[in-house]
C-alpha cells in the first residue's frame, strides 16, 4: 500500500506538480460549455460560419481540456488525460486569436479600407495563415511533451518546439496590433494610404462598432495576459515553479479565455457588426479594387 501511494504521489509530481481541484476543472467545464453552446447558437442565427473554426473550436477544445483535468483530480495517477488536457489546453486559444484577426479585417471593410496598410482580404490571410502555424507548432510541441513521461530530453524537445510555437503567435499579435493602431490612427487623423477609384467612402464609427472595437480591445488583452504567462510557463520548463502553480494557471489562462469568450457572447459581431450595415457590395472581403496612393 505505502509502494503504491508512493507511486501514484511520483506520477502527480511529474505530470502537474499538484492534483487538479475537482470544483476548479467542474466550474470551467460550465464556463466553457455555457459559452460554447450559446456561441454556436449566435452563429447559426447570424450565419456568421467563421466563428465555428475559431470561437466555437476554441471552446470544444476548452471543455475537452477541463473534462480531462476533472478525470486528473479523481484518477490522478492516469497518465493519458494528462496528455489530453496539455494538448488540448495550450492550442484551444489559438483559434480564439484568429476570430480576432478576422473581425479586424471586417471593421477595416467596414470604415474604410484605404486606411489599411493591406487589403483587408490579404491581412486576413496572412494572419490567419500566421495563427495556425502557431496552432500546429504549439500541437507538436505539446503532445511530444506532454507524452514523454520516460524521457526528460525528448519532454525538454517539446516544450522548447511549444515555447517557439508560443513566441511566434505572440509576435503576430503584436503585428496585428501594430497594423490595427495604424488602421485606427489613419482613419482618425483622415490620413489614407490607398484611394478607391471612384468613391471615397469613409464609414461612421457608431455605437455598435464601437462596442465592437472595445470588445475586440478586451478580448486581446485577455490573450496576450494568457499567452505571455504561457511564454514564462514554457520557458521555466515542465519542472517550474509557474508550470507546477495551479492557481497561475487557473488565473493566467483559464480565467483569461472563459473571460474572452464571454466577451464575444456579450458583444456579438452577429449584433454589433451586422452584414447589412456593411457600406460597401459584397466582394469577398476586398471591397472595392483599391490601389496604393
Amino acid at each position: 500500500m505505502s509502494s503504491s501511494n508512493s507511486t501514484s504521489d511520483t506520477l502527480h509530481r511529474i505530470q502537474y506538480g499538484y492534483v487538479p481541484t475537482e470544483w476548479v476543472a467542474i466550474t470551467f467545464i460550465l464556463l466553457f460549455g455555457i459559452s460554447t453552446f450559446v456561441h454556436t447558437i449566435q452563429a447559426l442565427r447570424s450565419r456568421l460560419w467563421w466563428l465555428i473554426p475559431s470561437v466555437i473550436f476554441c471552446g470544444f477544445l476548452e471543455v475537452i481540456g477541463w473534462s480531462s483535468r476533472l478525470w486528473s483530480s479523481q484518477n490522478p495517477s492516469i497518465f493519458r488525460p494528462f496528455v489530453i488536457q496539455a494538448i488540448t489546453l495550450v492550442i484551444a486559444p489559438t483559434s480564439l486569436v484568429a476570430a480576432n484577426f478576422i473581425l479586424l479585417g471586417r471593421i477595416m471593410r467596414r470604415l474604410g479600407p484605404q486606411y489599411s496598410r493591406l487589403t483587408p482580404r490579404r491581412y486576413t490571410i496572412i494572419f490567419v495563415c500566421c495563427d495556425i502555424n502557431a496552432l500546429l507548432i504549439q500541437g507538436m510541441g505539446g503532445s511530444l511533451a506532454a507524452g514523454s513521461n520516460t524521457s526528460k530530453s525528448k519532454a525538454q524537445l517539446g516544450s522548447n518546439i511549444a515555447l517557439g510555437g508560443v513566441i511566434f503567435q505572440l509576435a503576430s499579435i503584436a503585428a496585428y496590433c501594430a497594423f490595427a493602431a495604424e488602421f485606427l490612427f489613419r482613419y482618425a487623423r483622415e490620413r489614407p494610404i490607398r484611394h478607391i477609384p471612384g468613391e471615397s467612402y469613409r464609414g461612421t464609427v457608431d455605437a455598435n462598432l464601437k462596442r465592437m472595437l472595445y470588445a475586440m480591445f478586451i478580448t486581446t488583452v485577455f490573450i496576450i495576459i494568457r499567452t505571455i504567462y504561457r511564454t514564462a510557463e514554457f520557458v521555466s520548463g515542465w519542472n517550474g515553479k509557474i508550470y507546477s502553480t495551479q492557481w497561475l494557471f487557473i488565473v493566467f489562462d483559464a480565467t483569461m479565455i472563459a473571460q474572452a469568450m464571454w466577451t464575444l457572447n456579450i458583444i456579438h459581431p452577429g449584433v454589433y457588426l451586422k452584414k447589412s450595415d456593411d457600406p460597401y457590395p459584397t466582394n469577398g472581403d476586398n471591397g472595392p479594387e483599391m490601389k496604393a496612393v
